[in-house]
């Protein structure tokens, strides 16, 4: 019998770079940058969230995507190209590989939120002790 080992994956880590992108300028909204990892029973979902108080996250998900709003504790400015724009909010979206299981649970700490998000199990063989 083969056992099904835990696999890491790495799906989705924005850079700096593609913020730039995602970043919502005239709403004043910031992309933040976030990682998907895939575990044998259940996904990881990380997003760094500086200058965010807890009470300040707002996270909904439908059946298979996860977006997480956060208010900044203080408004953030940045210069580009001689423009000085200044962002507010944290916001983003995400679609998952598999539907969403309603036992997901989130834990925020030092400016990282983490959302773990246990899989469907479905056509799997259960030993027999």
């Amino acid at each position: 019998m083969i056992e099904n080992t835990t696999k890491e994956f790495e799906i989705a880590i924005t850079s700096s770079i593609d913020s730039i992108f995602n970043d919502d300028i005239e709403s004043q909204i910031l992309s933040p940058l976030s990682c998907l990892r895939e575990y044998g029973t259940h996904w990881l979902l990380e997003f760094d969230l500086p200058l965010v108080n807890k009470e300040d996250i707002k996270i909904t998900f439908d059946e298979d995507s996860i977006s997480v709003e956060a208010k900044l504790k203080e408004t953030y400015s940045e210069e580009k190209l001689g423009k000085k724009t200044k962002f507010e909010y944290f916001k983003k979206s995400i679609i998952l590989p598999d539907k969403i299981d309603n036992n997901t649970s989130a834990k925020f700490e030092n400016g990282r939120l983490k959302i773990i998000i246990p899989k469907k199990i479905s056509n799997h063989k259960i030993k027999i002790e």
